[in-house]
């Protein structure tokens, strides 16, 4: 079987001698984050947790204007075992990488032909009062119908992300994780997301690392 090779194509990351075939066999699971208020220190705690030979991808939106999530990708990737950056259209999903959406871009991901996923950037209007949102990536991953799907809400003012859980819950049977209150700067997000009724664990902050392993695993 061929292996995935970094690429630079006009600064896009691509996959060199990838056996398509194989794309969802390798990219095990989607693990969608989302958050907005205490964000930042929510991120660093979770990400850096992160285990280098994880069969999964993490797609993450953090409520922030734009060039401030570049600089939080380069923080956390500085910090991290797994690669963190902000997410470029059209770029192929990979295990161990982490993609932060850009501000004001909502990140979506589309399926081609060949079952293979992508991300996009869009310009559509904010949903929620905000642009990246939430709801908008989660909703885009539903449509997948990507088997393995981890989704989860952490600290944030508002509802944003809890109808994205639902769409996650009912269409790719997704195991949600909600932060709890005592550990949120903010409850808002995840508590509304746990009003959805389809949130399977509420943990602390220093948990949901291992909440998150405990689903994905590393497979050597």
């Amino acid at each position: 079987m061929f292996k995935m090779g970094r690429v630079l194509n006009n600064g896009t990351e691509v996959l060199a001698g990838t056996n398509f075939s194989k794309y969802e066999e390798e990219l095990k699971y989607i693990v969608v984050i989302g958050t907005s208020t205490g964000g930042p220190k929510a991120l660093k705690e979770v990400i850096s947790s992160i285990p280098p030979d994880v069969k999964a991808a993490f797609l993450v939106v953090q409520h922030m204007p734009p060039g401030f999530t570049k600089s939080l990708a380069e923080r956390l990737d500085y910090i991290s075992k797994v690669r963190v950056k902000e997410a470029e259209d059209n770029e192929v999903i990979k295990n161990a990488h982490v993609y932060i959406a850009p501000g004001d871009f909502h990140l979506m991901v589309n399926k081609n032909a060949d079952n293979v996923l992508r991300l996009k950037l869009s310009k559509d209007p904010p949903v929620n009062g905000h642009r990246p949102s939430v709801d908008v990536l989660m909703k885009s991953v539903s449509e997948t119908k990507h088997k393995n799907v981890v989704g989860v809400v952490m600290t944030g003012m508002g509802r944003d992300g809890s109808e994205g859980v639902k769409m996650l819950k009912e269409l790719n049977k997704a195991h949600i994780i909600a932060q709890d209150e005592k550990s949120s700067i903010v409850f808002g997000m995840p508590k509304e997301a746990i009003l959805k009724g389809v949130v399977d664990v509420v943990a602390s902050l220093n948990e949901i690392a291992d909440e998150i392993m405990k689903i994905v695993g590393v497979h050597e």
